[in-house]
């Protein structure tokens, strides 16, 4: 059974929020929220560690009724149903789409072409459970029978970014390793990783499903090359181990099959952060935190697959943001997480959603008319706030943002944390209000400007009613950011369905790299 190919611009409820948008486009969130008392409650959703207010969006509940009357005449739920059976919904691929099933809790058994994936799941995690212990102890040793001090991830796109942005997100939960990440295929990127290791204690983790990837193989053999020249071949098998499926490539390179950690093809690249691709997150943090991190998106699976549209978070997200591309023409989203230790978390986004559902072919073969796949972009608060944030609060365009915030700090240094949600705070009232012409004039005054007010009134003005989410949490733990991650895949993937496209192939990517292959040759 496949996926259902409806067109949501021919639906009924398409057509209604069009209507609908002409007597709200105008609306300010200020008159919204003098209208009902009890707004910010009616458009919250507590989960676990998790507050989520989306009551500062252009929108009424006759809004969000009708993005869910949307989200039905399109069947979501068939097709959330689908997504966590193990249905081929890759169909341009024939591949299922299962990151769920790296996560789930549950131990019923998930069917992939007549076979049940959890078992092999769960041997997979054994062995990169008992290969982290042992080089983290220092039981597994180098060449000189020295302990492993380093760590070197050798991949690109989601065996690079998901990894990567774990390891910086979880810093704080971090052991005695020093991780590396070579992905770009720079040499000058590559060898200033290299100028720091010692081959002797360093260990490298190729990450690669085919072992073919380019940028990957380019680099993995570029350190193989001064990793043998200052040990030997034999030494490979003690500090190379890779997670792919082509054993024979793996062992064409030298690496012993104990070192090869399967991967399977109903994991997609940017979502494969949860499964052997994680290796480097479990050595940096350790399996239990790794674990942890699992658990969290299980949590947040099962919210998806179980609540009713109403209260389901990344339904309601997905709606909100399909509410500004499509009826607001808007064309990208902010995201701008409070804490440094989500520096690259909005870069991680860009992939998980700017590769899924950046299409203009629907799931009928026909070329799209609507806009799809919003631009994700951002940075972390506050710096956001002395570099683009001018341009939300005073330009011309529509940038509905994502404001991430956590409750406590990791380290105890209260008086920053307070300085630092202050500012998260203030940037969304900011945006959702504004400072009318009155305010400014009063402002101006009391300072002491009366000289200068007809000239900056203008420009001092701010309108307001600029669009944001607020999401709120506890605390940043693995749990917690696995489950912030999995809110933003199934956001992704409920915008992909109500689209009617396909979210999890990418051919968009192939064309720049076959012109790149016929270029290299002929030079």
């Amino acid at each position: 059974m496949s996926l259902k190919k409806i067109n949501p611009s021919k639906t009924i409820a398409w057509k209604k929020l069009k209507q609908h948008f002409l007597t709200i486009e105008k609306s300010h969130l200020k008159k919204l929220f003098n209208e009902d008392i009890n707004r910010k409650n009616k458009f919250s959703i507590l989960f676990n560690d998790f507050l989520v207010d989306y009551s500062n969006n252009r929108l009424n509940q006759e809004t969000i009724d009708l993005l869910i009357d949307l989200a039905n005449e399109v069947d979501l739920q068939d097709a959330i149903n689908k997504y966590f059976e193990g249905t081929k919904i890759n169909e341009t691929e024939n591949r299922a789409v299962l990151h769920t099933a790296l996560r789930t809790q549950s131990n019923a058994p998930i069917y992939v072409d007549g076979i049940d994936i959890i078992p092999d799941v769960k041997k997979a995690f054994l062995k990169m459970e008992k290969f982290s212990n042992e080089v983290i102890s220092g039981k597994w040793k180098g060449y000189t029978d020295k302990k492993i001090t380093d760590i070197v991830n050798i991949g690109i796109g989601g065996s690079d970014l998901g990894p990567n942005m774990v390891v910086d997100a979880l810093k704080f939960y971090k052991n005695h390793l020093n991780i590396h990440f070579v992905s770009n295929i720079d040499g000058d990127h590559v060898q200033e990783i290299i100028n720091k290791l010692n081959p002797e204690t360093t260990l490298f983790v190729i990450v690669s499903k085919s072992f073919t990837t380019q940028e990957t193989i380019t680099n993995a053999h570029t350190i193989r090359k001064w990793f043998v020249e200052k040990a030997n071949k034999k030494a490979i098998e003690k500090h190379f181990v890779a997670v792919s499926t082509n054993i024979e490539k793996v062992a064409d390179f030298g690496i012993h099959k104990n070192n090869i950690f399967p991967i399977w093809n109903w994991v997609g690249g940017r979502f494969s952060l949860w499964s052997t691709v994680g290796l480097t997150i479990s050595l940096a943090v350790g399996f239990t935190n790794f674990k942890q991190l699992l658990e969290g998106a299980s949590e947040m699976d099962v919210h998806f697959k179980n609540t009713s549209f109403d209260k389901n978070i990344p339904v309601l997200l997905a709606l909100i943001s399909i509410w500004y591309t499509n009826f607001f023409e808007s064309e990208t989203e902010v995201v701008i997480p409070y804490s440094q230790y989500l520096n690259t978390f909005t870069t991680y986004l860009q992939q998980a959603v700017m590769e899924s559902n950046g299409k203009s072919v629907d799931r009928n073969g026909d070329k799209i008319d609507y806009q799809t796949g919003a631009i994700v972009w951002g940075s972390i608060g506050t710096n956001a706030q002395h570099a683009f944030m001018q341009l939300i609060h005073q330009g011309t365009k529509i940038i509905p943002a994502d404001f991430i915030g956590f409750k406590e700090p990791l380290y105890d240094i209260q008086e920053h944390h307070k300085k630092l949600m202050a500012n998260f705070y203030g940037q969304i009232q900011a945006l959702a209000e504004g400072k009318t012409k009155e305010e400014v004039h009063l402002d101006l005054k009391f300072h002491g400007n009366m000289n200068k007010i007809e000239k900056l009134l203008p420009y001092k003005i701010f309108e307001g009613n600029k669009p944001s989410n607020t999401i709120l949490i506890n605390k940043l733990t693995p749990r917690n950011l696995g489950s912030l991650i999995a809110m933003y895949e199934h956001k992704i993937f409920v915008q992909g369905i109500i689209w009617n496209i396909y979210s999890f192939d990418q051919f968009g990517v192939e064309l720049g790299k076959e012109l790149a292959h016929n270029i290299y040759a002929k030079s």
